[in-house]
């Protein structure tokens, strides 16, 4: 029994240094990996629960984030504009084709287009407008064109040629416009608008020559000084080239009434020449704007 418990206590100055293995010293010893147990499993329940809350955040999408235009005028509502454009001709007829007499000999008109007299000339446009809102404007704008006529084959008298000299084609017009933005927040932005208006034309008058028959006649007031209502629609694209000034590019279609007609031709079977001066035309322009 001695020897028994002399060997107990080398075990014990063995395993746990000088203190001798008892019950408390043993139950001490097992308490220990147990409250590091206690501490460590809160910890590691922690983290694992942060690991799949961030999981979860990556596989849902991003938030959408979406730009609202105000509503109102914006900052600067006021708006300038200058262009340069060309009217290309669909319709219209400055003369219509007729048959008739003039001084004893028969003559025959045909009809010439405006585009065939004065070609597809160019006009110059400004204006103004005021921003209602981001996407909406309203303006004004001052249309300025003047084009020269070409000598023109306008048929035949007797057994010579008929030919005309037109007056040069003068047209002031004002029109106003209502546009509408299709994409305000973008620096690139398609639009569509609608304009009425009123144009004053200058009156025209025509020579007409027969080389061959050595005669020539001046029908004055071919026709007369003339107020035409326009209307149109157009669809553009404007480029802003920085938060006020931008450069755009656009299309349309425009109707224009016909002129006032004097029939210096009454008597002659010609009065008909110039019956269908009401035309349709297919303006394209380009230009700068200016908001302030």
């Amino acid at each position: 029994m001695h020897n028994l418990n002399k060997g107990l206590m080398t075990f014990a100055a063995c395993a746990g240094g000088d203190t001798p293995l008892t019950a408390a010293t043993t139950g001490a010893r097992y308490m220990q990996p147990l409250k590091r147990l206690d501490i460590l499993g809160p910890i590691l329940l922690m983290l694992l629960l942060g690991a799949g809350a961030r999981a979860q955040a990556q596989d849902q999408p991003p938030p959408q984030v979406s730009v609202q235009v105000e509503h109102g005028p914006p900052d600067n509502p006021f708006t300038v504009e200058a262009s340069i454009g060309w009217d290309n001709s669909i319709s219209g007829n400055i003369n219509s084709s007729a048959l008739g007499q003039l001084n004893n000999q028969a003559v025959v008109i045909t009809k010439n287009r405006y585009e065939d007299v004065y070609g597809t000339g160019l006009h110059v446009r400004f204006g103004g407008g005021y921003m209602l809102d981001y996407r909406t404007e309203v303006k004004a704008t001052f249309t300025i064109q003047s084009l020269q006529a070409d000598l023109t084959p306008m048929g035949e008298f007797g057994s010579s040629s008929l030919y005309g000299q037109y007056a040069d084609y003068k047209a002031y017009t004002l029109d106003f416009a209502g546009r509408r933005y299709g994409n305000a927040e973008k620096p690139v932005k398609f639009y569509g608008e609608g304009t009425i208006g009123l144009g004053f034309i200058q009156e025209i008058d025509v020579l007409l020559v027969a080389p061959a028959a050595g005669r020539y006649q001046r029908a004055t007031d071919f026709y007369d000084q003339t107020a035409a209502f326009t209307v149109g629609v157009n669809g553009g694209v404007l480029f802003d080239i920085t938060r006020r000034a931008g450069i755009f590019a656009q299309m349309g279609l425009r109707y224009t009434t016909g002129m006032s007609k004097v029939d210096d031709l009454e008597g002659t079977g010609l009065e008909t020449i110039n019956d269908n001066s009401a035309r349709w035309t297919l303006p394209i322009l380009i230009g700068g704007r200016f908001r302030f």
